[in-house]
């Protein structure tokens, strides 16, 4: 049998009350060693609650060597700091998106890794999707030929925050809708094109009153060979129900999730090769956190080649562009 992974959890906000904490808890051979937050009271009440043995209140935690590996739910502006801080010390560590809140953070993280005897993984859950999985397949396969442009999106039914918080501040976020929103879905298609070098992007967003970061973004890119991606991210669709979508246009077919089907030309006809998905037990989003969360555990155990996130340099360097493009008014090139 394996040995048991350590793991300590950075941030007991609602992602790690939510997801990490209950997944964990219940893998084999997984055990939650200790848990983190500037909160100690609320840190402790959960920690009581779900059986973790030892809270902590400050960064000391990160050093701790009891655990093998952390996971960073921490906000967003504090992710570069703890990732070099845990990698230097060895640990392998999985961060909620993003990153960091620059491309220079992110290349920083990334030496540290390569200093590092640990690994760092970018929370990325969407590629872990039942759908996502076969419809990557197909494009590494070549099966729908060139892809010539991808339309995507998420737009939540209400999910404006209801009170100022870290969210809500250009400083600690990064952003508003695209960076808790846009970022996963821009890379999501990013990821599943290859990883194409991004050339050019142009956007604009929308602000509530008194709001510092946007509600509303509207993006669009384009690659080297010329494949483009129009994206939308939004927090308050006004509608009854969260609203995701993904569709791609390829030289010999198209796909599409939610719903998720793929075609592609046959001999001159338009033939259905949309799998069968297997049955499931949970919601995709519980799914796919939880097969991110196994890979991990697994990069930890040395059963699989943690990769070097390199692409997520590149994934800050185009929201960065957005958001330049957004104030100016004009298209970005995003350099060679």
């Amino acid at each position: 049998m394996s040995r048991t992974v350590r793991i300590g959890v950075l941030g007991a906000g609602a992602i790690a009350q939510v997801v990490h904490l209950p997944i964990l808890g219940r893998m084999r051979g997984v055990e939650v060693a200790y848990l983190c937050d500037t909160d100690l009271r609320r840190a402790r009440t959960i920690a009581e609650r779900m059986e973790i043995p030892k809270v902590y209140s400050d960064d000391e935690c990160v050093a701790d060597d009891d655990v093998d590996a952390l996971v960073i739910c921490t906000p967003s502006d504090l992710h570069e700091e703890q990732c070099v801080t845990a990698l230097e010390a060895g640990k392998h560590v999985l961060c909620e998106k993003p990153l960091a809140l620059t491309d220079k953070g992110v290349r920083r993280i990334l030496e540290a890794a390569e200093k590092s005897e640990g690994t760092v993984t970018v929370a990325m859950n969407q590629r872990f999707r039942p759908d996502v999985v076969p419809l990557k397949a197909f494009l590494e396969g070549k099966e729908l030929g060139r892809i010539m442009h991808m339309s995507a999106g998420w737009i939540t039914r209400q999910s404006v925050p209801s009170r100022p918080s870290w969210r809500t501040d250009p400083e600690r976020a990064g952003g508003g809708a695209l960076m808790d929103l846009g970022i996963q879905i821009l890379d999501l298609a990013i990821w599943l094109l290859g990883d194409p070098r991004p050339e050019r992007v142009s956007a604009s967003v929308q602000r509530m009153t008194g709001m510092k970061v946007e509600e509303f973004a509207s993006l669009f890119v384009t690659f080297a060979g010329g494949t483009s991606l129009h994206l939308e991210a939004g927090w308050n669709g006004r509608t009854n129900r969260d609203r995701q979508f993904f569709k791609l246009l390829g030289t010999d077919g198209s796909a599409s999730m939610t719903p998720f089907e793929v075609h592609k030309i046959m001999d001159g006809n338009l033939v259905d090769l949309t799998p069968t998905l297997p049955p499931r037990r949970e919601n995709p989003y519980t799914l796919s956190y939880r097969q991110e969360l196994q890979y991990f555990v697994e990069v930890v155990r040395g059963q699989r080649s943690g990769e070097l996130p390199i692409e997520q340099a590149v994934l800050m360097q185009v929201i960065a562009g957005a958001y330049e493009s957004a104030s100016t008014g004009k298209e970005v090139g995003l350099g060679s």
